[in-house]
């Protein structure tokens, strides 16, 4: 655990000097410029980082200036580091504070002066601003702003981890940030790919929480620091959102949401699929929907044409079965992404709705659910049928219905005036028996489809027959419905030369079914 901190503030000594200040007996000490917030006051033993401009006190004549030099101070307080007057002047400062430190010649270079540059018995006066403090025992901090109601998983050692972060120093200089770059951070954690007080900091993180991290400079970037940024011995303080997280050993997971009443056939490979889907990322943030284009998402399965993930995931499915699958990258769009669309490296998490699917060899299905007691006669090619029908996609919704008109349906059968898979599912049918036919795309509507039809869809009819007359017979031509009419050659030996070309026989025909 790191030191707790008192979090003490140092009187402030307002001193007027109208006498010689070398009476001075021990330093002053001015906190003109104290922060709101001091979560941390210097010790004794701490390091401390500060800019300085020092000055004689008589005449304020500058001898040195952290400023000119461009670089902060790096000492130790409290282990004779430091000049004893500036020694005792740190002690207490807060980050960000400004102070003037009075200093006799005792407490400073005494009666020898320095180098040439402090004359003897010279009072000095400091003008220090604190930008950091850290202990060689400090370790990582950490501390949680907000986190997501339910966290199925957190960052552990060889995970992948993206996210949005804001780094400053601690004094609350920035020096870089994710959200300016418009992407992510990305990396493996606890491997070494990042500073150690990131590797240590990001650990137990869950997919939308973000935290703060301030990392010691012996745990971030050291003597050294980084670029023009981030000087040597720097405390780092990050704010940090996790976006996403996965591992390498990932497998898919399928959340089943919903499951249909009935499911008398599962998906396999070599299927055609129908489903909608919301697609996201782990954070919630959408990328794409079939429900905003209004259409549904359609391929075959196990033939590699959609992303191995969502390939495997829809085997073994029912229609209408909702489910929701977490794709890693690995099974998804992996490195490369997607441009403008899918990030490197994400996680993907899809919404599924299983609309139907089928089989390109799947015949009509038929389930007779009323037969009536007598049954003396069936509908075959050629006969005219009245029907009465519901049409619906396998998700129940009612596409077309006999009721919706003045009177039944009519259809010759075999004459190609209804899809052929609703054809054959009008054949063999007794009058009052009803059933349920479904249809699969290839004996309907197709890769088309048809008005208020999806491409591809299939088909579920309500049938009830109604009426049947039997088609013509073999060898024959036409069949009356009707008594036929009476002196029938007469009628149609128009000429009355006792013979009936073709030309007299069509006339006639026409006259009859007029007159009906």
């Amino acid at each position: 655990m790191a030191r707790t901190l008192p979090l003490l503030f140092l009187s402030i000594h307002v001193v007027v000097l109208k006498c010689d200040p070398g009476l001075l007996v021990d330093i002053v000490v001015d906190r003109y410029d104290i922060p709101r917030v001091c979560p941390r006051e210097v010790q004794t033993e701490d390091f401390v980082r500060y800019h300085f401009n020092g000055t004689f006190f008589t005449d304020g004549k500058k001898f040195d200036s952290s400023y000119d030099r461009g670089t902060a101070f790096v000492s130790q307080v409290g282990l004779g580091r430091l000049i004893t007057g500036m020694d005792r002047g740190m002690q207490g400062m807060c980050v960000n504070e400004r102070r003037k430190i009075t200093v006799p010649p005792h407490l400073a270079y005494g009666s020898m002066g320095t180098g040439g540059v402090i004359r003897p018995d010279a009072v000095l006066l400091f003008d220090v601003l604190l930008l950091d403090i850290w202990n060689s025992e400090d370790k990582v901090q950490t501390r949680t702003l907000s986190e997501p109601a339910s966290c199925k998983r957190t960052a552990v050692a060889t995970d992948f981890i993206r996210y949005h972060y804001n780094g400053t120093l601690l004094c609350g200089t920035p020096f870089d940030s994710s959200y300016s770059k418009n992407t992510t951070y990305d990396t493996y954690v606890g491997q070494g790919d990042i500073i150690k007080g990131m590797d240590e900091g990001l650990l137990g993180m869950c997919v939308g929480e973000r935290r703060i991290i301030i990392v010691p400079p012996f745990l971030a970037y050291g003597d050294k620091g980084y670029g023009t940024l981030i000087p040597p011995h720097a405390t780092l303080v990050y704010e940090v959102l996790v976006v996403d997280l996965f591992n390498p050993k990932d497998d898919l997971i399928v959340e089943v949401k919903e499951m249909p009443e009935s499911c008398t056939r599962k998906t396999k490979v070599g299927d055609y699929v129908r489903y909608h889907y919301n697609g996201t990322f782990q954070d919630g943030s959408a990328f794409d929907s079939s429900y905003q284009r209004n259409s549904t998402y359609n391929t075959y399965i196990g033939k590699g044409y959609v992303i191995s993930g969502i390939d495997k995931a829809l085997q073994g499915l029912c229609m209408g079965e909702k489910l929701r699958v977490t794709v890693p990258p690995h099974m998804a769009y992996g490195e490369n992404g997607v441009r403008g669309l899918i990030p490197s490296s994400a996680v993907l998490i899809f919404d599924v709705h299983i609309i139907d699917f089928h089989n390109p060899n799947d015949p009509v299905n038929v389930k007779v659910t009323h037969k009536p007691q007598e049954c003396n006669m069936t509908s075959e090619a050629d006969d005219l049928i009245q029907y009465r029908y519901n049409c619906s996609m396998m998700d129940g919704t009612l596409l077309y219905s006999s009721d919706h008109y003045h009177s039944p349906a009519v259809a010759t059968l075999g004459a190609n005036t209804v899809i052929q898979g609703l054809d054959e599912g009008l054949k063999g049918m007794c009058v009052g028996e009803r059933r349920e036919v479904t249809v699969p795309p290839h004996l309907g509507h197709g890769e088309n489809g048809a008005k208020d039809v999806p491409s591809n869809a299939v088909l579920f009819f309500e049938l009830e027959l109604l009426e049947l007359q039997k088609g013509v017979p073999e060898g024959y031509m036409f069949v009356w419905l009707e008594d036929t009419p009476n002196d029938l050659f007469p009628t149609m030996d128009l000429n009355g030369d006792k013979k009936v070309p073709l030309e007299e026989f069509s006339w006639c025909l026409l006259t009859i079914k007029s007159d009906i």
